[in-house]
């Protein structure tokens, strides 16, 4: 009865703060991890869809979130006059746009249909 409860002494008193410091390491490892494969790219991302959307000027072709194919006709800050067929404008925001087509992606897009 009187060893167990010295090797219960023993055991708990010799914990190193070793533990704490690989602990501390693996949370900034998986930190470290999640910005380079997470954070990062959705960053450079975003910063290239807000370039692309500051880009737009008139006549450019593109597509509304709402799937609508469109061309810039004017532009007036962020509210874009689009007309979907002739003869047809309607307003849209800038932001509403999901994506500005380039003369290749137009003519792929127009293959598939």
């Amino acid at each position: 009865m009187f060893i167990n409860d010295a090797f219960a002494q023993n055991a708990a008193s010799a914990i190193p703060n070793a533990p704490v410091l690989g602990t501390v390491l693996q949370i900034l490892l998986i930190f470290i991890v999640f910005y380079l494969l997470l954070i990062r790219p959705q960053q450079k991302k975003m910063k290239q869809r807000e370039a692309e959307l500051k880009a737009i000027k008139v006549g450019d072709k593109l597509i509304t979130a709402g799937g609508i194919y469109a061309t810039v006709r004017a532009i007036d800050g962020d509210d874009l006059t689009l007309e979907i067929s002739k003869g047809v404008e309607v307003k849209a925001h800038r932001y509403t746009i999901r994506e500005v087509l380039t003369d290749e992606k137009s003519q792929s897009k127009k293959q598939k249909s």
